[in-house]
């Protein structure tokens, strides 16, 4: 079974499905089979505009997507997924994408699985992102920047995934538009910290701004060591 990482956000709008996409470039350009799932996709109807950016990143497609096996679950409100499911009179089938996801891992060395917003976004009425991905054993890969306010909401989210004992194998410093210099250089030195601090590998990869060429990102401290 190949190994599966849950990439979320610190927040919406952190950039998470560009990183996601940028991970399996850099892992498909090694010879490492990769595929990326959207747990769920909000917004939509009928296609998901996330696992979509992942195939152009990555430029190629999987035989999956015609399976419905990288995007299971799909809802046209753009919306938490709870609501955006109760407003279709749905609710989120937490199970169908456990399932899709452990098909997926049957079949590639290294799954990506992309989530909604940040950990504390509701999947159902009871249950967080943060508590799926506990209740499923996935690695952690951890979003963030170096914009204002991003220090704090990334050590709310070490201390919710240590609380759960979720294993974090790092953070991506992603670009962030008018970060100020002094803030985002102290940010890097304190998400190493307090990684550490949770007993987490203290890898942090930072991703540049990425304008019509793709950047080439050494991602390999999220991807190696003991897992």
């Amino acid at each position: 079974m190949g190994q599966i990482f849950f990439v979320s956000g610190i927040d919406t709008g952190v950039g998470k499905t560009v990183v996601t996409g940028l991970m399996a470039r850099y892992l498909m350009k090694r010879g490492v089979k990769t595929a990326t799932i959207k747990i769920v996709q909000t917004g939509n109807a009928g296609f998901s505009e996330d696992r979509d950016a992942h195939r152009r990143i990555m430029e190629t497609t999987l035989p999956e997507d015609a399976e419905n096996l990288t995007a299971p679950q799909i809802f046209s409100f753009p919306a938490s997924p709870h609501l955006a499911a109760a407003l279709e009179k749905r609710s989120v089938d937490t199970n169908m994408i456990s399932t899709a996801t452990r098909e997926l891992a049957a079949r590639y060395d290294v799954i990506l699985a992309e989530g909604a917003g940040g950990l504390a976004v509701p999947l159902t009425e009871d249950l967080l992102t943060v508590d799926f991905i506990a209740r499923e054993g996935y690695f952690l890969i951890l979003v963030s920047s170096g914009k204002l306010g991003s220090l704090n909401h990334t050590i709310l989210s070490l201390e919710c995934a240590s609380s759960r004992g979720i294993r974090v194998a790092g953070i991506v410093f992603n670009y962030a538009p008018d970060s100020d210099p002094v803030i985002d250089a102290d940010s890097m030195k304190m998400m190493r910290k307090y990684l550490a601090r949770y007993g987490f590998s203290p890898a942090v990869v930072r991703v540049p701004k990425v304008d019509k060429a793709f950047p080439e990102v050494d991602f390999s401290p999220l991807f190696t060591g003991e897992k």
